[in-house]
């Protein structure tokens, strides 16, 4: 599952030792295994093997560069939803014809820049927005590939933040009205339309609702080829989740015997786009204990990590186990793991039976690879923290910490205050 283990009560990534990592990187700092983000890659890609296919990376999962050229140098693409994570995918090597852009709220000037740059497609998820993207494309004279994110009123079964299937759901076109959009579309002499797009939620762990959507949008391919459009994609999106406490999701491998049995002979080119279950478990967030106390019955571990380097917690009600990453004997204690930030919802583990840390001690926050730094904030002005790659022996700082000078660059005085 993941390339960090013990070795002699040492926590190593790989075969580096964190302790000695987070003695000169410094506290807190995210920590990434490449060989295990590798392996999720390439295991993810060639379940798939049968079919034709593109691996398309959610960038907002985890959108440092370094990490993102892993995946590109494995003929991997990227599913974007913003500008700038194109321009991110763009400096690490990705394949422009290998992009698929999402989101529901894509600017006029970030449709420009992915026109220019000559992406496979957008995900359009209203009548506005392709109203939009057709006069964006007129005014450069680019003809703008597209699919519709058709919303398949599927129930994900998961966090109602991380649902995004249902009607109720702010995501994509209704699958009722889907026909009537594509009919509007192909009027439009500056779209050329490519495909089908659906994506139902997030850390799902069963395979059912993936099925129950993929069953929904066959019969819309079926109209939509009857009417002469050539769709050539069909874009599952993502959402497959991983284990963080006691949950047990399908494999890869299990998911993918499901989507082709489903499939049948639809004849396109499916896109997927997975995150979580690539880079979650391939990161962790390192931390320091700075002090400990007790309020009546009530134990409190305060480390220098915040809800500002993992919200999660705090959003969600996420679970990450935490584990020392120095093993010796001691007692097991219920506690609850608090950062510095002046909210009482800044937690990163409630009412825990977990070791009797110590001041100064380095902790392991676990499964904390996607949806970690990319949430990241300077809440409290505090910089954000530093991320560093591991390989075999060697390891590598892929972002250095942020310094204060950082936080307030761009900020400015006016002169009517100078004086």
């Amino acid at each position: 599952m993941h390339d960090f283990h013990y070795r002699d009560a040492q926590l190593w990534c790989e075969d580096v030792p964190v302790s000695g990592i987070a003695e000169e990187v410094g506290t807190p700092f995210y920590l990434y295994s490449y060989r295990t983000l590798r392996n999720h890659f390439r295991v993810f890609d060639d379940a798939f093997a049968e079919i034709p296919h593109i691996i398309c990376f959610a960038v907002k999962s985890n959108s440092n560069v370094a990490i993102l050229r892993i995946f590109a140098s494995e003929g991997g693409g990227v599913d974007i939803v913003s500008g700038g994570e194109l321009f991110r995918a763009l400096q690490a090597g990705v394949d422009p014809g290998r992009v698929v852009y999402s989101g529901v709220g894509k600017r006029a000037d970030e449709i420009e820049y992915a026109l220019k740059t000559g992406i496979l497609m957008f995900n359009v998820e209203s009548s506005q927005e392709l109203h939009e993207i057709h006069a964006c494309a007129k005014k450069l004279s680019l003809k703008a590939g597209i699919a519709l994110r058709v919303n398949p009123d599927v129930d994900p079964q998961t966090h109602p933040y991380i649902s995004t299937g249902l009607k109720e759901n702010k995501f994509g076109i209704d699958i009722e009205k889907s026909l009537a959009e594509y009919r509007q579309a192909k009027e439009m002499p500056w779209l050329e339309i490519k495909g089908v797009s659906c994506h139902i939620g997030s850390q799902l762990t069963k395979i059912s609702p993936f099925v129950d959507a993929l069953e929904r949008l066959k019969n819309l391919l079926r109209l939509l080829r009857e009417e002469g459009m050539d769709i050539r994609y069909l874009d599952l999106g993502g959402g497959l989740g991983i284990t963080y406490n006691e949950e047990q999701p399908p494999h890869p491998v299990e998911y993918a015997r499901a989507i082709m049995a489903s499939a049948g002979d639809l004849a396109c080119t499916f896109i997927f786009e997975p995150g979580r279950v690539i880079v979650g478990n391939a990161g962790v967030l390192v931390t320091k204990v700075l002090y400990t106390k007790s309020n009546q019955d009530k134990n409190f571990i305060i480390v220098d990590a915040g809800m500002n380097d993992l919200i999660r917690p705090s959003l969600y009600h996420s679970y990450h186990q935490i584990q020392p990453v120095s093993q010796r004997d001691r007692a097991t204690i219920q506690a609850d793991v608090v950062g510095p930030i002046c909210e009482s919802g800044d937690y990163l583990a409630r009412e825990r039976s977990m070791p009797a840390f110590e001041r100064g001690e380095f902790m392991a926050v676990m499964s904390a690879g996607a949806y970690g730094f990319t949430m990241s904030s300077n809440y409290n002005s505090r910089p954000r923290a530093a991320e560093v790659l591991v390989r075999d022996d060697r390891f590598y700082v892929i972002r250095q910490r942020e310094t204060y000078s950082d936080m307030i660059r761009g900020e400015e005085i006016p002169n009517f205050l100078k004086s």
